[in-house]
């Protein structure tokens, strides 16, 4: 019988020590220890482990091959795989409870196993008949789809070594646990073995594998931070439950680009491509409406227009609110002090409330020039050009800096029909001359040519 001690582990990062403290000393993070069984020794820590053993090999003699892809069908799904599944993969998908996680997941299942895939999908967190009515919602009919509704872990290799499936789907990975282990399902040790359990199934097996993992009240997925350092690639799933769109973004791809971004629609039927998101960010847009700017910002490789909508109205306190949506407050604050230095308005005597329409949460600084143009519009009650986009990125001093792939931007501009742009000076001078003659430019150098150019 191995020996067992007790150990206080960091559910942030997985730090491990013997005493308690208040603060980790790796991730610096507060109140995170929690006190769990460790086997001192055990024979063989690993069920999935191979037994083979590995060795060095020059740079020289590694034979470089294609790296093999799997089409879904699901032209969103391939793109933000970067061309589509690769075997052995192991991918983490996180997101909001009901958001459709499980229901994307029946549905790439469906695709692959219509290609004669074979797929295992292990709902441990519903029956068998609950996940079936689902399928039956979906309209999913296949012979190669099989289901099984269990948390043991040594059971799920079992049943993975009897079937030997293709692709592997577990809905969640917070819920499967292993008996060895003391600790509750969903613990630090737990996440962090089984994980690394179907880490060594996916490599060794050439086993496409999915994780569902569940996020904390701050939007991180729940469990330490290894979790997402030993899988391929991390999905998360963006929007609101209330609004029938979601937003999938790449936050790590081994095998693709990041930060790409797919866009679906939620219907009774399941999640729907969205082929062109500026359409529909842009098709409830009033063109009459004072404080409102579109902005063309980027989301990986694909330019998507936005709108920004700003609310200013003289405060009735002495504390101002700063109050906004699907943009970073402390960016706001600092805009809004560049406005009141450089234009001399009296943004302290105000409340500001800006909001993305649509939803969508945009971190790029390529949208500061048109937040500030939407607070000044609504400071001075005028209407901004509505054929008009804004790009840029502004500065402490209130100039107004250059942003990347400015041409991409201002093609989806021109497809959506804008006839002008606002654009940093330095970006003017590599625009095409294809693209010149389909759009005017105006070239800023600081804020206040901007809204002079805008709001006359």
């Amino acid at each position: 019988m191995a020996k067992q001690k007790n150990v206080w582990v960091c559910s942030e990062c997985g730090q491990k020590q013997s005493k308690w403290a208040g603060q980790c000393s790796s991730c610096n993070q507060w109140n995170t220890f929690h006190e769990e069984l460790e086997m001192a020794s055990i024979p063989r820590r690993f069920e999935a482990q191979l037994s083979h053993v590995s060795k060095p090999i020059k740079l020289h003699e590694i034979k470089r091959n294609e790296t093999p892809r799997i089409q879904t069908g699901i032209r969103e799904c391939d793109r933000l795989f970067g061309g589509g599944i690769v075997p052995g993969s192991l991918t983490l998908i996180g997101g909001d409870p009901g958001i459709g996680k499980s229901t994307l997941m029946l549905q790439l299942s469906c695709a692959l196993a219509q290609q004669g895939l074979l797929v295992l999908y292990v709902c441990g967190e519903e029956s068998v008949e609950q996940t079936s009515l689902r399928a039956e919602r979906l309209g999913i009919h296949t012979e190669n789809l099989y289901l099984l509704c269990e948390t043991n872990f040594s059971l799920i290799k079992s049943h993975i070594d009897q079937i030997n499936p293709n692709v592997l789907i577990v809905d969640s990975i917070q819920i499967v646990y292993k008996s060895e282990i003391s600790s509750a399902p969903g613990s630090v040790s737990q996440v962090r073995e089984t994980t690394t359990e179907f880490m060594h199934l996916a490599k060794g097996r050439n086993i496409a594998t999915f994780l569902i993992g569940h996020v904390t009240k701050s939007g991180e997925i729940a469990g330490p931070r290894v979790l997402e350092h030993l899988v391929d690639t991390v999905l998360y799933f963006e929007g609101d439950k209330q609004h029938q769109y979601r937003m999938i973004r790449v936050v790590k791809n081994r095998f693709g680009p990041t930060d790409e971004i797919a866009m679906f629609q939620m219907k009774q039927s399941g999640l729907i491509e969205v082929p062109n998101p500026s359409e529909i960010f842009l098709e409830e847009r009033m063109k009459g409406m004072i404080g409102s700017v579109i902005i063309p910002t980027l989301e990986g490789s694909r330019p998507i227009l936005i709108e920004v909508q700003a609310l200013v109205t003289d405060t009735v306190f002495s504390a101002p609110s700063r109050r906004c949506t699907g943009l970073d407050q402390n960016r706001l604050a600092l805009l809004l002090a560049v406005l009141e230095k450089r234009m001399g308005y009296q943004m302290h005597k105000c409340d500001v409330f800006v909001s993305v329409a649509g939803g969508l949460r945009i971190l790029e600084p390529a949208i500061d020039l048109g937040i500030l143009l939407a607070a000044a519009s609504s400071m001075r009650n005028l209407l901004v050009d509505p054929d008009t986009i804004v790009i840029g990125e502004v500065g402490l001093g209130g100039e107004v800096r250059s942003v990347p792939r400015a041409e991409s931007r201002l093609k989806e501009a021109i497809h959506m029909g804008f006839s002008r742009c606002i654009i940093p000076k330095r970006d003017a001078k590599g625009i095409s001359e294809n693209i010149l003659k389909k759009i005017n430019l105006l070239e800023v150098e600081f804020v206040e040519e901007a809204i002079d150019a805008l709001l006359k």
